[in-house]
């Protein structure tokens, strides 16, 4: 078997790309300090000390709510270049298409409302 340039440039590339991926990763390791105990275990807030009970779990609706925000944030994002273009588009493809994306949109959201996932939880004290 003959080894090429090209074989040479690969096997670098390989190299130089496995070492910026885990060259981090390792180099973290081995500079990274040992320490435990202390303010180590304590839990992060805003760079001051937590007051009271600082492993409160929050609810999983402001989780909910947030990704759901997320989500359609992000597709509504979609509709902006769309809606720049729209006016040039020739036919009724466009329209079609742009049609199916809110037909999507808006059986996620039917979906979602039966799900219950817009109803807030009451509190049971």
């Amino acid at each position: 078997m003959v080894f090429t340039w090209l074989q040479l440039a690969i096997f670098l590339f390989l190299f130089g790309g496995l070492l910026f991926a885990g060259g981090p990763l390792i180099l973290s390791w081995i500079i990274a300090p040992r320490a435990k105990g202390g303010d180590i275990g304590m839990s992060y807030e805003c760079g001051m000390k937590p007051h009271g009970r600082a492993w409160n779990q929050f609810g999983i609706s402001y989780y909910v709510y947030a990704l759901l925000f997320l989500a359609f944030d992000v597709d509504v994002l979609y509709l902006f270049p769309v809606a720049v273009w729209y006016p040039h588009a020739e036919g009724m493809m466009s329209f079609y298409k742009v049609a199916i994306f809110m037909g999507v949109l808006a059986l996620a959201i039917i979906y979602f409302w039966r799900k219950g996932v817009f109803t807030w939880p009451r509190k049971i004290s």
